[in-house]
């Protein structure tokens, strides 16, 4: 995700100012990340767009994705192993939450949010995933997006 800011610079120079979103690498989520790729692409998905985010306890990473009306996408999202909640929320263009999904520690999955959706209009969708950790402020996602591709049997 980037972030443009504008300001004036001391003497009147107009500055641009880029802020992106910092990558991080934990072994265990990367992976999560490459057997639910492999599982995903025997059903027939295709990864669309991935990246490992840095992300702080309580606060949620926006991620804005572009989505075609009719296609059957899937939404990956990993949290740090030792958090004690997982949400992701998912909003089309109008702001309206299309998607709700929490998880908890301790469930059988419970670090991997992972849903199904297929857009009814070709639009931006805004995804905000979101990880509570009590032990540690900074923390590692992972998100991934993909599309199906072929009709499996």
């Amino acid at each position: 995700m980037m972030l443009l800011c504008f300001g004036f610079l001391p003497g009147g120079l107009l500055a641009q100012q880029v802020i992106r979103q910092m990558a991080c690498s934990d072994p265990s989520i990367l992976q999560q990340a490459d057997s639910l790729k492999q599982l995903l692409a025997k059903s027939g998905f295709i990864v669309v767009k991935e990246a490992s985010v840095s992300m702080e306890s309580e606060y949620e990473m926006p991620v804005v994705v572009p989505l075609t009306q009719g296609s059957w996408y899937q939404f990956v999202f990993i949290g740090d192993i030792t958090s004690k909640l997982y949400e992701v929320r998912m909003f089309d263009w109008n702001e309206k939450q299309v998607v709700y999904q929490k998880k908890m520690w301790g469930d059988v999955d419970g670090n991997i949010i992972s849903y199904d959706y297929i857009p009814k209009f070709t639009e931006y969708h805004m995804i905000k995933p979101v990880q509570v950790n009590k032990k540690k402020k900074k923390l590692c996602g992972y998100v991934m997006l993909l599309k199906k591709t072929v009709a499996q049997p």
